[in-house]
């Protein structure tokens, strides 16, 4: 059968059906569900040629996407996993940030304390009365080292 240049063949427009069916039903086996031309042309496993050579299909196609505000049930699952993801990544992303915040703080004070520490113990070691400490065994308590 030979083809005019706005028609498809009967397995063509027979796959765009079938494709067009699946897209609107949120059941799409090659694409990501999403109602666009591109994708009902990837759903049937067509050429961007084909699909745009089948107007009546075509016209088919927006009138259905139009009625059904053009989302579908696996569209609208997807965008509330979507905004779910994105608000917890939010409240991730701002526990992070004040774990950081946490961490520079800690940082800042142990290094004061290292400062002092190290001042400290160098003030005791010219006055001669510097003790070290040192560990003997991992479960023994902190004894001064002989």
């Amino acid at each position: 059968m030979t083809t005019t240049h706005d028609e498809v063949s009967p397995q063509a427009a027979s796959a765009l059906r079938e494709a067009m069916n699946r897209l609107l039903i949120g059941q799409s086996r090659h694409t990501n569900g999403q109602l666009t031309k591109a994708n009902l042309g990837r759903e049937a496993r067509l050429s961007h040629a084909t699909v745009h050579r089948a107007k009546t299909i075509l016209k088919e196609w927006d009138e259905a996407v139009a009625a059904c505000g053009g989302t579908t049930a696996q569209q609208l699952r997807h965008d509330g996993e979507t905004a779910d993801l994105r608000a917890r990544l939010a409240t991730k992303t701002q526990e992070c940030r004040e774990l950081h915040r946490q961490l520079e703080a800690a940082a800042t004070v142990i290094a004061t304390l290292h400062h002092e520490n190290t001042a400290l113990r160098a003030l005791l070691n010219r006055q001669g009365t510097v003790v070290p400490l040192g560990i003997r065994h991992a479960t023994a308590e902190l004894e001064p080292v002989p």
